[in-house]
């Protein structure tokens, strides 16, 4: 796996740290950040998803709530950033 660092939230400390990470050969993300609180999971399944889709989080995934000052790092289909996308 060749994995490319992306970005880490700025103005971090040693700790406490969301980071994201590309994987070249596969194009997928890697993500670090905040678990998300149980209120935050719950409200999630119930909004749900696609209609006849399980709304139980697998103990293989994880729902995680990413600081919107990440979505810059995030690469775009068009070779833009997350911020020109969303207009921020």
């Amino acid at each position: 796996m060749r994995l490319r660092f992306l970005g880490i939230i700025p103005n971090t400390g040693k700790d406490d740290s969301p980071t994201i990470w590309l994987d070249e050969d596969s194009g997928d993300l890697l993500i670090q950040s905040y678990r998300a609180t149980d209120d935050e999971v719950k409200a999630c399944q119930e909004i749900g998803s696609v209609p006849g889709h399980g709304t139980d989080v697998p103990d293989h995934e994880a729902i995680i709530r990413l600081p919107k000052v990440m979505i810059q790092y995030i690469p775009r289909p068009d070779g833009g950033s997350g911020d020109e996308a969303s207009g921020a």
